[in-house]
């Protein structure tokens, strides 16, 4: 018999050791479908649970005349329909509160990326004593409760007592009076507790990067800012987008800080934001139905944010 010898090399050229594993190649079936869906079940229906029915609850009751006789059984419930929705938009104070919000947290989310950024690229470039301190000292500002961290800023900054005053030498000076001062400081403490996430999970994305990516800029004589534009930011796209979205979605629903701080959403309500404005609707005016309706209208500004992060993850060439 004559031997056969096989050429292990392809049509191409290239040569290929017959003895290496060869990659497997995933397809998907046309039954993976049903058969995810199952395994996605059971997290479906806890979502379901936790999430669905209190949305549809709020939405219900924003669709009524649901106040504090209806609750107490005094009086029936009336259905108005989209009365309250009409009613919360021909508002002037409501247009004020939604713009105060967006302001706010945009202030928040940019203020949040830069320092957190910052800090991610000083911890790759100091010691590691140096960079263990700085992240024990940031988780502390995140694990702190939203209510302590509040309530400590405030006395820092007392008008008579606070310790920044002493130190700037302006004893009597309120930080809460002014509108925009008292903005200003509420985003000050949202950032300190909001910074140490942006922080961590960008110094893992810059520490990920392959070094010699980073070399080869180098020998084509890119600069530091060169580097940073054209090789380091393009490779944190993904995480840039997902903190950027994140830190959108937590700073746009701020309840706690601006209702301690300004002392439930300041003078007149000079410092209202969309989560405390709806609060004081709700259980202050006992108008339960127009603050369903105000939660439903900040439900769905936060879903179109996320609707729109999954759309720029796609852009990105991100799996979804």
């Amino acid at each position: 018999m004559t031997d056969v010898h096989l050429d292990p090399r392809p049509a191409t050229g290239v040569r290929v050791d017959p003895e290496a594993p060869r990659r497997p190649r995933w397809k998907r079936k046309r039954g993976d479908g049903p058969i995810a869906f199952a395994y996605l079940t059971p997290a479906l229906l806890v979502l379901v649970g936790l999430m669905g029915y209190p949305i549809y609850q709020l939405v219900l009751i924003s669709l009524f005349d649901y106040g504090q006789e209806q609750v107490s059984g005094g009086a029936p419930l009336t259905f108005l329909g989209l009365a309250n929705y009409a009613t919360l938009l021909s508002d002037a104070k409501f247009w004020t509160v939604l713009g105060q919000t967006v302001g706010f947290a945009a202030v928040c989310v940019v203020g949040t990326l830069l320092v957190g950024a910052a800090l991610a690229v000083l911890a790759t470039r100091v010691r590691t004593w140096a960079r263990m301190t700085l992240f024990l000292a940031a988780l502390g500002a995140w694990a702190t409760p939203a209510v302590a961290g509040s309530t400590i800023w405030l006395f820092l900054f007392d008008a008579n007592f606070g310790f920044v005053n002493e130190l700037l030498g302006t004893t009597g000076f309120s930080w809460t009076y002014d509108r925009w001062i008292a903005f200003g400081l509420v985003a000050a403490q949202v950032i300190w507790c909001s910074f140490p996430f942006v922080m961590v999970t960008l110094y893992a994305g810059i520490k990920s990067i392959p070094g010699e990516v980073l070399e080869a800029a180098a020998l084509d004589g890119a600069s530091t800012l060169r580097t940073a534009r054209s090789v380091i930011l393009p490779l944190l796209r993904p995480l840039l987008i997902v903190v950027t979205i994140q830190s959108i979605i937590w700073d746009f629903k701020v309840f706690t800080q601006i209702y301690i701080m300004t002392s439930g959403g300041g003078i007149a309500g000079r410092n209202l934001v969309l989560n405390v404005y709806a609060y004081q609707q709700a259980f202050a005016a006992s108008e339960y139905g127009l603050g369903a309706s105000i939660g439903v209208v900040t439900t769905v500004l936060l879903l179109l944010i996320t609707l729109g992060y999954l759309r720029a993850l796609r852009k990105s060439g991100e799996q979804l």
